[in-house]
């Protein structure tokens, strides 16, 4: 049976995320430590990156053939993209299992997308 590769996009509020306590926050980076060691282990580790606040975030247009920069996130939404995991499963049913472990889940969430086989699709 051949894999799939995901994107785990992990999208929380960050503004509830800058109250937890150190302690709290502690033990989120723990959480976080320990599911990237499972990933490991079990060979579906392909990447992961932290993003930084969406305070440092830039934004760009281009309209009628001018580039429009704004400080900011391309949309006002209540919780914010700041991090992923790129991972191999089998299929959609293990990339939610893998999801179900991110420690943000439980006050954020996490977008699932397949990554696009290009081989597969004849490179479209």
């Amino acid at each position: 049976m051949n894999s799939m590769r995901y994107l785990l996009m992990i999208c929380s509020d960050e503004n509830e995320e800058a109250k937890l306590s150190p302690e709290a926050m502690g033990e989120l980076m723990q959480g976080y430590g320990l599911l990237e060691t499972d990933l490991r282990e079990s060979n579906a580790f392909i990447g992961s990156e932290r993003l930084q606040p969406i305070s440092t975030s830039t934004t760009i247009r281009i309209r009628n053939g001018k580039t429009l920069t704004t400080d900011g996130p391309f949309a006002e939404t209540k919780e914010q993209f700041g991090g992923y995991y790129l991972i191999e499963a089998a299929d959609l049913d293990a990339a939610i299992a893998w999801a179900e472990k991110i420690p943000t889940v439980t006050y954020g969430s996490v977008e699932i997308r397949p990554i696009w086989d290009e081989a597969a699709e004849g490179g479209h």
